[in-house]
């Protein structure tokens, strides 16, 4: 792919980018080593007023930046301004908080004591310079979520971003530098992803963290693996959303509708499958159905469009093929299903319903990346327990139900990274973030994500 802004609304290509030669990524990586031996030094006041400064130039920014993000990735525009919104608010967050998530651990006198030491603690050191290669669906939050809380530890970012997005990596490049970050704490390498390895084994690179697809996410563990390197990966998702007999309906099907198209469709933690028990099921398809065919479609940096592009022609064709191979295998398109009439222009998809899914079908176990939901209908609490397992990702999961026993049942048995019960997953910077199985390794946010890429240090002294 190359490196390039192309406007999903209408297919033109915006602006090429050249990519990086060998010498300026040689360059960038020095200055990232060079900046490590310097930033690792400083105190957590002097790293939060930094991060509070590119805080408050990208709250600046928010209208343009949100305008950049649309462009090149065609997410609605209101969406775009609330994920700018969402990064000032992580790093305001990890700006307050970084020092005590980081602060010395001191074990109990008492279980220590036999070790022979005076005093013992445990200190949590910056391991250098973090290589993050980011995906384009979020194009800012994603990044802002890894380098909040890699600075505030005292680490150096390089940034590989999706080739689809430079402008947004570029932007990014520059708002730590003008934040007064020294060069080389935070940079962006304009380079393919077949780049990516050589960077990777640099020995100036201590570790790795990586949100995207699996493959992606096995050629960077792999190669990490290979020369023994933390790495962090947040992969796919195939997210259940399960309602039972006892749920609020009225609600279940409103966050049920924003839940599956939030950003086009296009998010690992977005609903996909929509597990309905028996008795509430046909109800809640129509209600469902009918809500996701009156959604709005068209230009996303109109006001009032719920549903723009798919950002990429490929991912479009993608969506097509999984939907073609179930309708073929015999599912129901309870509404869209095809390009929305009049938008023949950019890679638009409509919303889209389908019920009748069978395990030989491929939109069974693999992810739809786009507006398109999946309908089951199960018998009762064993069968949507079951088949919500019934994937290989585990990212997230939603549960609709007043019952306690219920809730009981799915927070103990549910293979998920997260369990939402009565509302809709999100991110947020106090809750750890990532999955199980196939959907990746390690946590992002909170505690646990600035934790990530640490040296987990044990400090033993004797005394004198």
């Amino acid at each position: 792919m190359p490196i390039a802004t192309v406007n999903p609304a209408t297919g033109e290509t915006v602006r090429t980018f050249e990519p990086m030669g060998a010498d300026a990524v040689e360059r960038c990586l020095d200055d990232a080593v060079r900046a490590f031996a310097v930033h690792r030094r400083t105190g957590f006041a002097e790293r939060a007023e930094l991060l509070l400064g590119a805080a408050d130039l990208l709250e600046a920014d928010n209208e343009d930046i949100a305008r950049t993000m649309t462009e090149e990735m065609g997410k609605p525009l209101a969406a775009a301004r609330a994920e700018a919104a969402k990064c000032v608010k992580a790093m305001r967050w990890y700006a307050a908080n970084a020092e005590s998530l980081l602060a010395d651990e001191v074990p109990d006198a008492a279980d220590v004591r036999d070790s022979g030491a005076a005093s013992v603690r445990t200190r949590y050191r910056p391991l250098g310079v973090v290589l993050a290669v980011m995906p384009w669906n979020f194009p800012l939050w994603q990044v802002v979520r890894f380098a909040a809380p890699a600075l505030m530890a005292g680490n150096t970012g390089l940034l590989k971003h999706a080739s689809n997005v430079p402008q947004t990596a570029l932007y990014l490049d520059g708002l730590f530098e003008r934040a007064g970050y020294p060069r080389g704490c935070f940079q962006t390498l304009l380079i393919g992803s077949g780049d990516v390895e050589a960077v990777l084994r640099d020995p100036r690179v201590a570790a790795a963290t990586l949100t995207g697809s699996e493959p992606a996410g096995r050629a960077v563990a792999a190669a990490a693996g290979d020369e023994v390197k933390k790495t962090v990966l947040e992969l796919g998702g195939s997210d259940p959303f399960v309602v039972m007999p006892s749920a609020d309906l009225d609600r279940a099907v409103r966050t049920a509708v924003t839940a599956r198209v939030q950003n086009n469709g296009q998010s690992c933690i977005a609903a996909k499958r929509f597990i309905v028990h028996a008795d509430v099921y046909d109800e809640f398809a129509e209600r469902f159905r009918a809500a996701m065919a009156a959604l709005s479609v068209g230009d996303p940096m109109l006001e009032g469009t719920d549903v723009g592009p798919l950002a990429t022609e490929q991912g479009r064709a993608d969506l097509e093929e999984l939907v073609d191979d179930a309708v073929a295998a015999g599912a129901e398109v309870l509404c869209g299903g095809r390009r929305p009439p009049g938008l023949e222009r950019g890679w638009y998809y409509e919303p889209t319903v389908l019920a009748g899914i069978t395990p030989g079908m491929r939109i069974d176990q693999e992810e739809t990346f786009g507006p398109v939901a999946t309908l089951y209908r199960v018998a009762d609490l064993d069968e949507a327990v079951e088949r919500a397992n019934h994937t290989p990702f585990g990212l997230s999961s939603n549960v609709w139900t007043r019952s306690e026993e219920d809730v009981d049942r799915f927070v103990r048995d549910l293979e998920a990274g997260g369990i939402y019960v009565n509302g809709m997953t999100a991110s947020h910077p106090a809750l750890p973030f990532g999955g199980v199985k196939r959907s990746g390794y390690g946590r992002e946010l909170s505690g646990h994500g600035i934790r990530e890429f640490c040296n987990v240090t044990t400090v033993w002294q004797a005394a004198d």
